[in-house]
């Protein structure tokens, strides 16, 4: 898969000449005689880079029009202007409305090609810089966490999966890393070096959803618009939970999967999709194909390969590494200094059901780590803990409690219920001892010595 360049220039000889200096290096190259071509090659398919003479005939546009043109509609696009009439208030010119670089003719083959690779580079590099900002502006883990066999065994296909071109269904709750898996298959790909777009099937509704998917030719939403399957090309599409796409935005995706190629809002001209596609659901597909809400012919061009993702109760020998793990991680976000974790808190954390997954145990720990004290010293315990948000539902609260007592022996599973006990009425009054007291039916000089005994300051 090479990176194809758009040559434009009216002199045939310049363009074979350009032509096969860039395929000796590697590069696929597309010519046209004037802009007329030009427009029409960049509208069925988007070059890597283009290079355009400024001076040519027979052509509605000169160069600086095209150029023009070209960054109205495809702004991240690197081009070079070669000219062999050129003055240096046409290089301004040029540099000025977005060209990357001005080269006269005639030019010598090792500064174009040395040119050509350094407008690609800076591309890759702003992708590689906006999808570093985008992971750091949610924190996301590099890589998945974990000792486990299920883990072992996800990794393992990852690695089998990624080096191909086939699409994939990743399956798996809320919050157990589906997005974490595409983007290791992609990285890992031959892929890796090209745009990783990410699509939110549940946002993905109304008029404009056809506009932001494939992109539009018209000004009726205000601007030219690059659709998110025109911005994935040579890279890869993630679909994020599949299943939540209205049925007339499936056929529509169906047809471009199927086809390869698709038609902008308002355009007439086809535009070749070179995308590798990953979708992600935490649904059972057969049983959203049979409640109507998935076809089944679009699940089956999806689900080429299918990978699950185990949720954290399935792998709980994994969760002390996570939680240390993401320790350090808010340690750096907050600026505040590591704390440990200790044994009883982790026995606790392995033993909680975690309905949602890895997401919910990074949650609990940014919660720890926001409330812990910067003075305290010793390791955090189960008192330490955030009350459990169960949406009022009594009977998930008290499987979370018996979860966590029935990973203890009888006598240390009493003594830290006393504990946890004591120290959530504590809280609840407020450390008033006589009203504490009154409550639990105990003698104020023998709840001093309980609390004394497990542990539990009055302050």
């Amino acid at each position: 898969m090479s990176e194809e360049i758009l040559i434009v220039d009216d002199e045939s000889d310049i363009r074979s000449l350009l032509s096969l200096t860039l395929e000796d290096e590697g590069f696929s190259t597309v010519q046209a005689a004037n802009a007329e071509q030009a427009r029409d090659i960049v509208s069925k398919r988007l070059p890597s880079c283009a290079i355009l003479d400024i001076w040519m005939r027979d052509s509605d546009m000169d160069g600086l029009e095209l150029l023009s043109w070209c960054k109205e509609i495809y702004p991240d696009m690197p081009i070079l202007m070669i000219s062999g009439h050129g003055t240096i208030s046409t290089a301004v010119e040029a540099i000025r409305n977005g060209a990357y670089e001005f080269v006269e003719k005639p030019f010598k083959a090792e500064r174009l090609i040395l040119t050509v690779r350094r407008a690609l580079q800076a591309k890759r590099l702003e992708i590689e810089n906006q999808l570093l900002r985008a992971r750091t502006a949610v924190y996301k883990q590099p890589d998945f966490i974990g000792n486990s066999s299920k883990i072992k065994q996800l990794k393992n296909d990852i690695e089998k999966i990624a080096p191909t071109s086939s699409r994939v269904l990743i399956q798996g709750r809320p919050g157990s890393g589906k997005e974490t898996v595409a983007r290791l298959i992609h990285n890992k790909s031959s892929r890796s070096e090209h745009p990783f777009v990410v699509v939110s099937c549940s946002r993905l509704t109304g008029e404009k959803a056809d506009a932001e998917l494939f992109g539009s030719e018209n000004f009726q939403y205000g601007r030219r618009i690059v659709g998110l399957l025109e911005q994935a090309h040579l890279g890869t599409l993630y679909f994020d939970e599949i299943s939540d796409l209205s049925a007339n935005m499936q056929a529509r995706i169906l047809r471009a999967v199927t086809e390869q190629r698709f038609r902008r809002v308002g355009g007439m001209s086809e535009i070749i999709s070179d995308v590798r596609i990953i979708s992600a659901t935490n649904k059972n597909p057969q049983e959203m194909i049979e409640k109507g809400k998935l076809r089944e012919d679009l699940y089956y061009r999806l689900a080429v390969v299918n990978i699950y993702v185990p949720e954290l109760s399935q792998r709980r020998e994994d969760i002390s590494l996570l939680a240390k793990h993401f320790v350090q991680q808010q340690s750096e976000l907050l600026g505040k200094n590591p704390v440990k974790l200790g044994e009883d808190l982790l026995n606790a954390l392995r033993a909680l059901p975690w309905p949602g997954s890895v997401r919910q145990l990074k949650n609990v720990i940014e919660t720890i780590m926001i409330l812990s004290s910067d003075e305290k010293k010793e390791p955090l315990g189960v008192s330490d803990l955030p009350e459990f948000n169960t949406n009022n539902n009594t009977s998930d609260e008290g499987q979370m409690l018996n979860e966590l007592f029935m990973s203890y022996p009888l006598r240390e599973a009493r003594e830290k219920f006393e504990r946890a006990y004591l120290i959530s009425q504590m809280k609840k009054f407020d450390g008033n001892i006589t009203q504490m007291a009154k409550f639990i039916k105990m003698e104020r000089s023998a709840l001093y010595r309980k609390l004394k005994s497990v542990g539990v300051s009055e302050n």
